[in-house]
């Protein structure tokens, strides 16, 4: 990948996380709590929910070692007791970043619908000017699928403190989660487990496979 298609992909990424990140904080403001909202993170500005290490550092050392590109932003602050009803409202918030990450990838793929209907009449003897402004817009589209589609997966991962631990604790009883949530100070070591022993990156593939199975038949 060029460096040009790296900056695109890692603007895309950024986009990604934006969008993760500002949905938290807008479904805690609905839920009651404006914790989120008084410190400027429900917004989409990219500023407001950059990491220098999630989000600059290691997706610049992946982009550059050539692994898949990933990272993540600072998390939303959310206040439990400004919430009307705690369990139901952090399964709401925990839910919400996945949720807008999904309906990102769903607006790139109906993109690249929309793209492959304008662009189907004019393969044959198009210029290679409109020709590269086709491809650049695909690669885009691609990505944008692609990134928030992992984001999205990769959250719903039952392991805090991914998303996935938040909606979990959500649908199960008060006991299993008091029992659940001990597991809490282990989540980045069952993390870096799950990637060292290629679970992650299964998960990464088969989610790739899928996308692309889905564009080659539109």
């Amino acid at each position: 990948m060029s460096i040009f298609s790296t900056i695109i992909v890692l603007f895309v990424l950024l986009f990604a996380i934006t969008v993760h990140e500002a949905a938290h904080g807008w479904a805690a403001f609905k839920m009651g709590d404006p914790t989120a909202y008084h410190l400027g993170r429900v917004t989409l500005n990219p500023i407001a929910h950059i990491d220098p290490i999630g989000t600059i550092l290691v997706p610049l050392m992946l982009a550059i070692m050539g692994f898949p590109f990933f990272g993540w932003a600072k998390p939303v602050p959310v206040n439990p007791l400004n919430l009307r009803n705690p369990r139901r409202d952090n399964l709401l918030i925990s839910a919400a970043g996945p949720i807008s990450n999904l309906t990102v990838a769903f607006i790139g793929f109906f993109g690249i619908i929309i793209l492959k209907t304008l662009t189907s009449g004019f393969q044959e003897g198009s210029s290679q000017s409109f020709v590269n402004l086709a491809s650049g817009i695909f690669f885009i589209l691609y990505y944008t699928i692609v990134i928030n589609v992992i984001l999205a997966t990769f959250n719903l991962i039952p392991v805090p403190p991914l998303d996935g631990s938040g909606v979990l604790l959500g649908l199960i009883s008060n006991e299993a989660a008091q029992k659940y949530e001990q597991i809490r100070p282990y989540g980045f070591i069952i993390i870096i487990l799950m990637w060292i022993t290629g679970i992650l990156r299964a998960i990464f593939g088969f989610i790739l496979g899928i996308v692309d199975l889905f564009i080659r038949l539109v």
